[in-house]
Formats: structure tokens, C-alpha cells, sequence
């Protein structure tokens, strides 16, 4: 076992922590001496696998450089042909989308592209309840009687059966989920995770699959001599997507992800700006905010209310209009935390009973919110460091949603229970599935999940594991490196934001509200820096820091940039502290 960061085996909060290899920081050092860049930052670069020659070009992404050919998806060329003539012949258009934020983005950006090319689609999106994920068969049935072409986003890699119900007109797939041995009979579907694909694209989400079939469209339109509508204007909504659905934020999908947030800071978007302004926002948007304050709005619609009020926010160009929407958004955001937070109690509290220590947490209750249960499942990873399945039952029958850790794909372990009749149905991708399972066959199928997540290796990393990108003196945590740093962003799925830490400091701390803790702390040598514990005494952080007297501590966090009064500052977001 590699030797604990300063020496740290039981932090306050009881987790060991670990620090750069000595390969990182050999590797470190020689690109601070090459480039000139900081050794924090080179630190962060190192732990990303970006080598010294390549780092200029890694801190400047260019979309140009890095989208891909659409055609090297299969089907790619068929789906955008399709699409096109669908278009020059006004045909009926409707676009069937799942209920979240990849789904309700998904379809968004080909309303407003049709929008722009004078022509309008007709927009499903099932309930989660009453239908479930993906296409069914009623509904595939009504709206082929009505339409030309069905484009399905954000799922139907697995419609099998409500695909062929739709035989009356032509029905295009643009997803990601996992696909089967067999693909449904569409007449395209373009999916990076198609078995017959190479896995190259595998982590783009939806609607980053739209947007490329949308850039296919645009260049066939351009052979026609015809200027196809702006791209480039709704990277904004590819950037919620991705974010949302917790895409890796590796390849294009940073660049995406980084053009994105320039064109939503911009304002443009009616929908965005009012749920901006419900949300207040009043900063430009992060990672964080398409995270925590976007995504879970625009959300709420599809997990306990009306099932298309997201997608039809996103395309939305009343402001008045768009103000009731977010405002509602809004509301069902606070009455999911509200049942998310019930469920949440019991899933931690059978699970615990259960135990944690496993390859495999979960937890299944009776008449649990199944709009909540995907929530639940990712508080209950984030709290033990391993793969979350919550269930809710009804009727004989449980409805959940799975969440994974890095290096774990649930997705296919959940599709090969399924494929060995231990669930109803089920699909997904690496980081994050579906499942139905009978509540009789709930224990076995949830005891075989674990034995094949323990194939991949869950469960071998300890929950009590604390990563650390290295050592800061609170001299170097200055804004011009905060700011250098945000340029190996953006952070999130499989780019976590670098956490450094700082050692041996006097702490003053004084809590906030009823659980925050707010501090400031020095090396005493005359630098001090401000940092918050968000919930730090919902846990044993906040009391340990507020009693410890004149102690002194190592904290571990990551470096933001605190804007007050006009005025800039370095804060610690901190996460963990130790006795020094």
C-alpha cells in the first residue's frame, strides 16, 4: 500500500488520503521546467495523462479540432438523408424523447433546428409512471398513424417491439444507451454504443449524437448550396446535456461543454435565462450550475410532474411564457428534494443494515417515487464509493435506477440480468441504468448484480479513499492560478477538479445557519485564505474544526474564486481536514 499524503491514514472525517505517485510528479516536474506552466497545474495535467508536449494544445480545446466526423457513426449519413427529406417535403415530423435533461435537450435542438428552417415537429415524451422509459407500443402505434417520420432521442436503441408498431412510417434512433445483439428495425440508429461500433464515441451524450447528425444535416445542406441554421448558438443546450447526464468530460466533450457555457453565458436563450433568474443565478454559469441549479429544474418536470414542461422550457421564446415554466420547474425541484430527502433516509438506513462494504449498495422500498429513486441511488455512491441501485416496488413489481463509480460498467451488467431473465427489462450505459424487476426475484437478481460488478472491481477501492492532486502553501493559492486552473477544465464525470491540499495551518473557524462552517486560515507567513464547509456539521468536520481550539490542522479542498463587492478572492471549497 503506497504511503498515505501527509501522513494521513484517518482524517477528521475518517478517510485516508493519497496523493500524486512519484511517476506524477516526476512527470510534473518535467513539464513545469518545459513549459513554464505552474506545478499545481502541471500537477492536475499529469493526473489527466496529458504529457508536456501536448498541454498547451489540452488548456486550448478547439471544437474544430476535436468533433469528429459524424459520418464515422454508423448510419449517420442514412439518418441525416432522412431527415433532409423529411424536411424538403414538409413531412410530419414528431420527436419522441426520454424525460430528462439529455432527452429534453435532445429533442430541443431539432425542434429548434426545424424552427429555424420554418418547419415544426410534433414533441412526445412519455410519463415516467403510466409509461416508462423509451418508446412504447400505444404510443409509437398513435403517433405513426399521424406522422412521416418518428426521430427518437435519448433511447429506442431497445425498442424492439414498439419500433416495428411504428411500421407505417420511418423511425430514426439517435441515442447512447448500450445497444443489444440485435438493433431494432429502424430504418437508422445511431448510437456510439452500438455493439458493431468501435467504441471511440462512446462517451458523448444524446444530445451531443443529435447535434453531430445535426452537423451531417447542415453539410449535406451546404452540398445543396443551402446555409443550414447556426450550430454554434445551441452548444449551449449540447453543454447541459452532457453535464447533466454526467457525461465523461474528456475529448469533445470538453470542448462542447466549454463552448457551451460561453453561449449560455451570452443570456440568449429565453428558457435558460428565466431558469437562471428562478434559480439566481447571477454569476456565469459553471459546470456546477449545469450540475446542481439547471439540470435538477429542468428535471423535475419528468420526475414527479408533467412529463414535457423541461423540453418545452428549452424551446420556449415567450419570456413571460418561459418565466411560469422555470417558476413551476421550481417548485416541483423543491417538492422532489422533499421526497428525495425521505427516500433518501430509508435507502441509507437499509442499506447500512444491509452493509456497505460490498461490490454492491442498494436498497428497495414500497411505493418509493420512481422519479426519485435515481437521486437516491447516486447520494448512496457518492457516500460509499461504490455502484447504487434503489428500487421502488408497486403492485409486485420493482421500478430503479443504478448509478456506477469510474471503472465500472453498470449498464452492461444490468443488460446481462436481463438477457439472463433475472429482470423484466433493463439497459443504460456505464455510469448510470435502468432495470424492472419482479419484487419475488429481487434478492437473486440483486445477488447476481453484485457478483458481476465484482468482476469489474467494485467495492476494491475503500470509501474511505481521500485523491489529492498535491500540496499548496497558501502563499501560491493565488487568483491567477485559480484561473490557470480552470483552463484544464471544465470539471466533472472522469474529470474531477484538482484538490490540493495545505499543511500544518491555524484555523479560525465560525459557523453559518444551522450546518456550514465558514474559516480562515494561514501558514503564518502572512498569506490568508477564506474557505467554506457546506453541511460540515451535518458530519464530524464542522465540530472538529469549531472545537479545536488552537490546534492546527492539514485541510484538503479545491480553489474557487470568490467574487464579492467587486472585489476577487481565492476561497477553499473544503472537503476534509486532519490534526497536523
Amino acid at each position: 500500500m503506497t504511503r498515505a499524503f501527509l501522513n494521513v491514514e484517518a482524517s477528521l472525517t475518517g478517510r485516508r488520503w493519497i496523493g500524486p505517485t512519484a511517476e506524477e510528479d516526476r512527470l510534473a516536474e518535467a513539464m513545469a521546467q518545459a513549459t513554464r506552466l505552474p506545478l499545481a497545474l502541471c500537477l492536475t495535467l499529469a493526473k489527466r495523462g496529458v504529457a508536456a508536449e501536448g498541454a498547451v494544445e489540452y488548456l486550448t480545446p478547439s471544437l474544430r479540432d476535436l468533433l469528429p466526423d459524424p459520418q464515422s457513426l454508423r448510419d449517420m449519413k442514412r439518418a441525416a438523408e432522412r431527415f433532409l427529406v423529411a424536411v424538403h417535403k414538409r413531412q410530419r415530423i414528431a420527436v419522441f424523447a426520454d424525460y430528462d435533461v439529455d432527452g429534453g435537450s435532445s429533442a430541443a435542438l431539432l425542434i429548434l433546428w426545424l424552427r429555424a428552417m420554418g418547419r415544426e415537429a410534433t414533441l412526445y415524451i412519455p410519463d415516467r409512471i403510466d409509461e416508462g422509459y423509451g418508446p412504447n407500443v400505444p404510443a409509437m402505434t398513435e403517433l405513426a398513424a399521424h406522422h412521416d417520420l418518428i426521430v427518437c432521442v435519448d433511447c429506442g436503441t431497445l425498442s424492439h417491439e414498439p419500433i416495428a408498431a411504428a411500421a407505417r412510417c420511418d423511425v430514426v434512433v439517435l441515442d447512447h444507451h448500450l445497444g443489444g445483439e440485435t438493433l431494432p428495425a429502424a430504418l437508422a440508429v445511431v448510437n456510439p454504443n452500438r455493439q458493431d461500433e468501435d467504441g471511440t464515441l462512446s462517451h458523448l451524450c444524446a444530445a451531443a449524437v443529435v447535434f453531430l447528425m445535426l452537423v451531417e444535416a447542415n453539410r449535406q445542406l451546404r452540398g445543396e448550396g443551402v446555409q443550414g441554421p447556426d450550430l454554434m448558438a445551441m452548444l449551449d443546450l449540447v453543454a447541459l446535456a452532457t453535464v447533466a447526464d454526467v457525461a465523461p468530460l474528456v475529448g469533445v466533450n470538453r470542448a462542447l461543454v466549454r463552448q457551451g457555457l460561453k453561449v449560455m453565458a451570452r443570456r440568449e436563450r429565453v428558457g435558460l435565462r428565466a431558469l437562471a433568474d428562478v434559480a439566481r443565478l447571477d454569476t456565469a454559469p459553471t459546470c456546477h450550475s449545469l450540475g446542481f441549479l439547471f439540470g435538477p429544474r429542468v428535471n423535475a418536470g419528468g420526475r414527479i410532474g408533467a412529463a414535457d414542461l423541461g423540453a418545452r422550457l428549452l424551446v420556449c421564446d415567450n419570456p413571460a411564457e418561459a418565466q411560469a415554466m422555470a417558476q413551476r420547474l421550481d417548485e416541483l425541484n423543491t417538492e422532489r428534494r422533499e421526497i428525495e430527502n425521505r427516500v433518501r433516509d430509508a435507502a441509507l438506513e437499509q442499506a447500512t443494515a444491509r452493509g456497505l462494504d460490498g461490490p454492491l449498495v442498494w436498497a428497495a422500498g414500497q411505493g418509493w417515487h420512481p422519479g426519485v429513486v435515481g437521486i437516491v441511488a447516486s447520494r448512496l455512491k457518492e457516500a460509499t464509493n461504490r455502484p447504487a441501485v434503489v428500487i421502488g416496488l408497486n403492485d409486485g413489481e420493482g421500478k430503479g435506477s443504478g448509478r456506477s463509480v469510474s471503472g465500472v460498467d453498470l449498464g452492461a451488467s444490468i443488460q446481462r440480468l436481463a438477457q439472463e431473465g433475472l429482470l423484466i427489462k433493463g439497459g443504460g450505459h456505464k455510469m448510470a441504468a435502468g432495470l424492472t424487476v419482479a419484487e419475488d426475484r429481487l434478492e437473486e437478481a440483486m445477488a447476481r448484480l453484485g457478483e458481476l460488478l465484482a468482476r469489474q472491481g467494485a467495492g476494491a477501492g475503500g470509501p474511505a479513499d481521500l485523491k489529492l492532486d498535491g500540496l499548496l502553501m497558501p502563499s501560491a493559492a493565488t487568483v491567477a492560478l485559480v484561473e490557470r486552473l480552470e483552463d484544464a477544465g471544465p470539471y466533472g464525470a472522469s474529470a474531477p477538479a484538482p484538490r490540493f491540499a495545505f499543511a500544518d495551518v491555524a484555523v479560525t473557524p465560525r459557523r453559518v445557519g444551522e450546518s456550514h462552517l465558514k474559516i480562515s486560515f494561514t501558514d503564518g507567513m502572512g498569506t490568508r485564505i477564506d474557505g467554506i464547509a457546506f453541511g460540515a456539521f451535518d458530519g464530524p468536520l464542522g465540530p472538529a474544526l469549531n472545537e479545536g481550539g488552537h490546534a492546527r490542522f492539514h485541510l484538503a479542498g479545491r480553489l474557487e474564486l470568490n467574487v464579492w463587492n467587486g472585489r476577487t478572492s481565492v476561497q477553499l471549497r473544503l472537503e476534509d481536514a486532519a490534526r497536523a
